[in-house]
């Protein structure tokens, strides 16, 4: 382990000591807000201290047992007992770097999943109903269930965007790397000379707000227009003024719902997926300016962060951000999105951990 790391390792264990110290001062227990504020502190860091004691521990364990290999009588025992060291000194180090990872505080909750056609015309609406029923298929995988908030069809069968929600544990912590743009490349329906087009569609993921942060935004900075919605036909053709358009003036953003029936229902999601869409769009820009890895997995949503390519032709989906590439395009649209998910992951924590030691963590 990188000697920058251990000294850091060691900074948050004076860091728990200090804490444990003052959580036993008068002065502190009477004090409610600084009381829970640092219990919660030292509660988030026993773990990471308790497994750098168990640490430190087994690397004078480590030193002990090598001196006993200069021993012709102890050495076969010395060889043996250096081996469940060595064993449990990699086991130690994998746990300290997990625990070192960054906790993002969005990642347990549910989230929304925005998706929207972008360059490509016909083609690219079709290309989104593709990833709408993907990310459909893969919430049904994981067991999380969704909802669609807004859809907005287009002539030939696609979407020209939709606004899904999905609930579950842990989803946004997983689909969080999907936002950004994707592209495709295949043979459009509509083409008789069989010509590979590309197109392409943005993809935005936004965790779901608390009710107590939708109470805090101001309604002077809202402007909400009621239109009719677009029925389905027959008996379901809404005669309500019941679809709902908010448009948050500081920022500019613009979020509309039709699907339930009920005007305030529709209000009521259009504001959640508003002030999700704010609150994310602000937390990217903080993780920007704050980054302490030299490359950010997670897109912004915009057209300009390229994800991926599917190509219809090859079975292929190329991700650019982690150089992987994979022949299993049917099986990642049927729901298998896990083994894009999974690498990347694992690339997001290395990249963590490789820049970890050059930056200060208190």
């Amino acid at each position: 382990m990188k000697s920058s790391i251990i000294k850091k390792l060691q900074a948050l264990h004076k860091r728990y000591k200090k804490i444990e110290y003052m959580l036993s001062d008068s002065n502190i227990i009477t004090n409610q807000d600084k009381f829970r504020e640092l219990s919660k502190e030292y509660l988030k860091l026993s773990d990471i201290n308790n497994c750098f004691i168990n640490w430190k521990e087994n690397e004078r364990n480590k030193i002990t047992v090598s001196h006993l290999l200069n021993d012709i009588e102890l050495r076969d025992i010395a060889e043996e007992e250096l081996k469940i060291v060595l064993l449990n000194k990699v086991k130690l180090e994998n746990q300290l770097k997990a625990l070192l990872l960054p906790n993002d505080p969005f990642d347990q909750r549910s989230c929304f999943v925005e998706i929207r056609a972008a360059t490509g015309g016909d083609e690219a609406a079709i290309f989104a109903g593709d990833l709408f029923k993907m990310y459909m298929r893969y919430s049904e995988l994981r067991h999380w269930e969704t909802e669609t908030i807004n859809i907005t069809h287009s002539d030939q069968g696609g979407l020209k965007d939709v606004i899904m929600q999905v609930t579950g544990k842990g989803a946004c912590g997983r689909l969080k790397f999907e936002s950004g743009g994707h592209r495709v490349q295949r043979v459009p329906r509509t083409d008789s000379q069989g010509r590979i087009h590309t197109s392409t569609c943005t993809v935005a993921v936004m965790p779901v707000v608390l009710e107590k942060e939708i109470e805090k935004i101001n309604p002077n900075d809202l402007k909400i227009d009621t239109f009719r919605s677009s029925g389905a036909g027959g008996q379901h053709v809404n005669t309500t003024d019941s679809a709902i358009r908010i448009t948050h003036i500081p920022t500019g953003h613009v979020v509309e719902c039709q699907d339930e029936r009920s005007q305030h229902k529709n209000k009521a999601k259009a504001l959640s997926v508003l002030v999700s869409r704010i609150q994310a769009e602000q937390y990217s820009q903080r993780r920007k300016k704050n980054a302490i890895m030299r490359r950010d997995l997670v897109g912004s949503g915009m057209r300009s962060d390229r994800n991926r390519t599917y190509n219809f032709s090859k079975n292929r989906v190329t991700d650019h951000r982690i150089d992987l590439v994979l022949y299993s395009l049917s099986d990642i649209l049927n729901g298998k999105l896990d083994l894009l998910i999974e690498p990347i992951i694992q690339e997001y924590q290395a990249n963590y951990l490789s820049d970890f030691s050059n930056y200060t963590i208190l």
